[in-house]
């Protein structure tokens, strides 16, 4: 990071460690699990899930994190609250290994409502040019990991909410050794570190950051053509939460996996000969990590990805 605080524009100096630098940005918010921090005053964790949105999708590509911007919008600032979630924001560029560069902080009368805002964050990571992670290696026979999320991350919180609302259940009771609130509330797990860290050693094909429209929509976003992902829903143990949605709000399994990440915050494809280095080599960086599927011919007429 070049200059100081309070210029017009941030500067970030790449440096000299790469042949031919490609940038990798990213750009996301936290959705409406705001509406519940604002509900149950829990503004701590929200900028870690804001990091998080933007720099795990920027990892997919095989990208470090360099450096983060986020926007910080309300109708009449509240120092104590914006600084919880800045400190939140500051956490989790700490988690991702980058620098929080500047952002901004707007202040607009009249336009949200007293005690709401709205946050969006903007990530820029760096990647070698011909170390690009783009899936188009992935071939049949190679195997699908699942790496643990912390919860539902920062979607589905619509539903979540809904799903509390129709069951008359309190935020406070207890749930799986915490309350509800905490539980659903949890942080978004930042894999940053642990995958790069694997990079050096393992051969990854493709990664998907399971976000907003689960495994079955966010898998085939980095399948070649031809193939098809398919998922053991049983090989990984689920969180409770999402057990406790599925049969509160009497959701089907298939919107289930369309609308939570159910437990799999990121997929990782390896080939079958390198499935257990991989493994043994997220677990040494922390991470619970299953094996979850294969890639396998894709039959005519059927999805992308299933999870059966």
């Amino acid at each position: 990071v070049l200059g100081s605080i309070g210029g017009f524009g941030a500067l970030f100096e790449v440096g000299n460690d790469y042949k031919n630098p490609v940038l990798v940005t990213g750009t996301d918010g936290v959705g409406t699990k705001l509406m519940l921090a604002f509900q149950l005053g829990r503004h701590d964790t929200v900028g870690q899930d804001l990091v998080a949105m933007s720099v795990n999708d920027i990892l997919v590509q095989g990208a470090k994190s360099l450096f983060f911007l986020d926007y910080f919008a309300c109708g009449k600032l509240d120092v104590d609250v914006a600084a919880r979630v800045v400190t939140g924001v500051a956490k989790g560029c700490e988690l991702a290994g980058c620098a929080l560069i500047g952002g901004e902080t707007a202040e607009m009368p009249g336009m949200y409502p007293e005690g709401e805002y709205d946050l969006a964050g903007f990530a820029v990571g760096v990647v070698e040019k011909d170390r690009i992670i783009d899936g188009t290696r992935i071939a049949q026979g190679d195997v699908i990991l699942g790496l643990a999320s912390s919860g539902p991350h920062s979607n589905g919180f619509s539903l979540i909410r809904k799903v509390v609302d129709v069951a008359g259940a309190d935020w406070s009771m207890p749930f799986d050794g915490a309350t509800l609130a905490d539980r659903v509330m949890e942080p978004t797990r930042i894999y940053v570190k642990s995958v790069l860290e694997v990079l050096k050693t393992v051969d990854i094909k493709g990664m998907a950051h399971i976000t907003g429209g689960g495994l079955i929509e966010n898998v085939p976003r980095v399948l070649p053509e031809g193939v098809q992902a398919r998922i053991d829903g049983k090989s990984w143990t689920r969180p409770a939460i999402f057990d406790w949605l599925e049969e509160k709000g009497n959701i089907d399994r298939h919107e289930m996996h369309r609308v939570f990440n159910n437990g799999i915050g990121m997929v990782v494809i390896v080939s079958a000969e390198e499935a257990e280095r991989a493994r043994a080599a997220f677990a040494a960086q922390g991470e619970t990590v299953f094996t979850i599927g294969t890639v396998e011919a894709l039959p005519e007429g059927e999805a992308r990805c299933v999870v059966c």
